[in-house]
C-alpha cells in the first residue's frame, strides 16, 4: 500500500488519457458509460469536475459545503478538448494535496463531514480509475490501473471492504461494477474518510489500513512524532487492526486512533479499540504515549473524548480497559476518566465506564 499524494493523482489521471485517446474520434454522447446513467461525454465532464471541487475544497479550507461552482467546458469543445481539461484539473488537485499542510482537513459530506490531503487525493483517484473503466467499457477499449493503485484506494477509501485476491476487481466489485467469487453483488456503496474526534488540546486522528501498515512496520504512519514515538503499544494496535482489516472484521469507526497535539502538528501517542463492541454492547480500548509526552494529562483527556464519543452510539453499553497492577499511573488516567474498578487479580485490573 503506498501513500496518497499528487504524484498518484498524476498517475491516475495519465492512465486515463492514454486509456480514452482511441475514441477521441467517436461521438461520446451516443455512448453510455457503462453501467451508469450517463454517456461518457458527461462522465468525463464529472470527472473533471470532481477533480477541481477537491482541490478548490482543500485550498479553500472549505468547512461546511463545497466552494460555490461549477466546471462547464465551453460550447463546442471536442472530445480531445474534454481530455486536456481532465489533464489540468488532475494537475490542479495534485499540487493541491502536495502543498497542503499534513493536518488540514477540509468539507467532504461522507461519512464524518470532512477529508485530509491524502482522502481527497485518494477521492480524485478513484473518481478517475472507476469512471475511466465506465467510458472504456462503453467505448469496448481495455484498461486497467495498477493493481498498487487499486489497492492503495481500497486501503485509503474503503477500510470496511475485506481484501479480495486482486485489488482491481475487488474495487470494482466493492463500487457495484463487477463480479466476486464468494462474495454477494454490491447494489449500494459509499467509500469513507476516516473519523477525527476532537478535545481540547488534541485530535484523535483515526487511522486507516494503509497507516497501520507503515506503522507496523516501524514507519512514522505519515505523523510528525514526538521524541520517543511512536511508543511499542501504538505499533502493536496498529498491527492488530491491520489483520483486523485483511481478514474482514474491522470497523474503521471502532479502530485505532493517532493522538495529534493541535499546539504543534505533533503526534504523541495512539489509542483506541481492540475491537467492534460485542453483543452486549461491550468493547475494550487501550491506549499509550510516548514518554516525552506524559505527566501532560493528554491520555487523560483523549480518553474522555473517545469515551463520550463511544457511549454516544447505540450499539455501545459499557467500556472497560484492562491494566497491570504495577501500571499505577494508567489506573490513575482511567480512574480520572470516570472508569470504575470491577475486578483485579494477578493477571490485571479491570475497569469499566458504563452508559
Amino acid at each position: 500500500m503506498r501513500s496518497m499524494n499528487g504524484d498518484d493523482v498524476t498517475e491516475a489521471v495519465a492512465g486515463c488519457l492514454a486509456a480514452l485517446r482511441p475514441a477521441v474520434d467517436r461521438d461520446w454522447t451516443a455512448v453510455p458509460a457503462g453501467r451508469l446513467e450517463w454517456d461518457c461525454r458527461t462522465t468525463a465532464v464529472h470527472v473533471a469536475d470532481d477533480l477541481v471541487a477537491y482541490a478548490s475544497n482543500l485550498v479553500a479550507r472549505a468547512q461546511d459545503d463545497y466552494v460555490p461552482f461549477l466546471l462547464t467546458p465551453d460550447e463546442g469543445t471536442g472530445n480531445a478538448g474534454l481530455l486536456q481539461v481532465i489533464k489540468a484539473t488532475g494537475g490542479l488537485l495534485a499540487a493541491a494535496v502536495d502543498t497542503a499542510p499534513p493536518g488540514v482537513r477540509a468539507y467532504h459530506n461522507y461519512p464524518y463531514g470532512s477529508a485530509d490531503r491524502a482522502g481527497f487525493a485518494a477521492m480524485g483517484i478513484a473518481e478517475v480509475l472507476l469512471h475511466t473503466h465506465d467510458m472504456t467499457q462503453g467505448f469496448g477499449l481495455p484498461y486497467e490501473p495498477s493493481a498498487d493503485l487499486a489497492e492503495s484506494v481500497l486501503a485509503w477509501l474503503f477500510p470496511h471492504v475485506q481484501p479480495g485476491p486482486e485489488p482491481w476487481p475487488t474495487l470494482l466489485w466493492a463500487t457495484g461494477r463487477g463480479e466476486l467469487p464468494g462474495r454477494a453483488p454490491v447494489t449500494e456503496w459509499r467509500w469513507r474518510n476516516n473519523l477525527v474526534i476532537p478535545s481540547e488540546r488534541l485530535d484523535l486522528v483515526g487511522i486507516r489500513p494503509a497507516v497501520a501498515e507503515d506503522l507496523s512496520l516501524g514507519g512514522d504512519g505519515g505523523f510528525e512524532w514526538v521524541d520517543g514515538g511512536p511508543y511499542e503499544g501504538t505499533r502493536e494496535a496498529a498491527g492488530f487492526m491491520l489483520k483486523a482489516y485483511r481478514t474482514g472484521v474491522h470497523r474503521p469507526e471502532f479502530g485505532v486512533f493517532t493522538l495529534v497535539r493541535r499546539a504543534d502538528g505533533r503526534a504523541i501517542g495512539g489509542m483506541g479499540f481492540h475491537s467492534a463492541p460485542d453483543e452486549e454492547g461491550r468493547v475494550e480500548i487501550g491506549y499509550d504515549l510516548a514518554e516525552s509526552a506524559r505527566g501532560n494529562g493528554y491520555a487523560t483527556e483523549a480518553l474522555r473524548a473517545l469515551a463520550e464519543w463511544a457511549l454516544a452510539r447505540e450499539e455501545v453499553r459499557t467500556l472497560f480497559a484492562t491494566i497491570e497492577p504495577a501500571n499505577t499511573a494508567s489506573q490513575a488516567v482511567v480512574t480520572r476518566a470516570g472508569f470504575t474498578k470491577v475486578s483485579e487479580d494477578e493477571e490485571g485490573l479491570a475497569y469499566e465506564l458504563r452508559r
